[in-house]
């Protein structure tokens, strides 16, 4: 099995490495899954602030890395995007904003959407990326006093003290979007 991430990022990679060993526990065709990574360009904002922003990003992203390969005469069997951002609520007058990741897979046929989980994210770093116009790439930097938080435990990890890092939320949400390829029965019907 051959598994083509739209992004070159560790932490995303990651995350698409240990969701497929998960996949693998229940499925062995997926233990030797081989990942090829390619950078891409998308038409997501840098900083989604919405779900459908979100969900256009990971699906552009897995949509995007297959016309790369295609381009470069290969193939893959699953096409993967991860996207994350925000994701706000308005509950009794009050707006929630919180941390979320989406993936999409497709095998080009069909194609499936998952989510991670969310975390709150502080009003004071919301407001320098939506009133700010920031990308929490850079603000997260400031606040954990590192450089490229992102590819590394991301903004999840700083926020929850690195219970969960941005790894680990995009694991959650391929798992989900694998489900329907490793668990074919199901969605098939019988």
């Amino acid at each position: 099995m051959r598994i083509a991430v739209g992004s070159t990022r560790s932490a995303k990679l990651l995350a698409v490495r240990s969701a497929i060993a998960r996949v693998a526990t229940v499925e062995r065709a997926w233990d030797k899954a081989e990942i090829v990574a390619r950078e891409v360009e998308t038409g997501a904002p840098a900083m989604p602030l919405t779900d459908a922003q979100l969900m256009r990003g990971a699906r552009e992203r897995a949509l995007a890395v297959r016309e790369t390969l295609r381009a470069e005469g290969e193939r893959a069997d699953l096409y993967v995007g991860l996207e994350g951002g925000f994701h706000c609520v308005t509950l009794d007058g009050v707006r929630h904003t919180f941390l979320q990741g989406w993936a999409y897979a497709t095998d080009g046929a069909r194609g499936h959407f998952g989510i991670s989980p969310s975390v709150c994210v502080p009003a004071s770093i919301v407001r320098q990326v939506v009133i700010g116009r920031r990308e929490l790439g850079e603000v997260i930097d400031e606040y954990a006093g590192e450089r490229d938080v992102r590819s590394k435990q991301g903004a999840w990890g700083v926020i929850s003290k690195e219970l969960l890092t941005r790894a680990q939320s995009f694991e959650s949400a391929l798992v989900a979007a694998f489900a329907p390829f490793y668990n074919s029965e199901l969605f098939e019907g019988r």
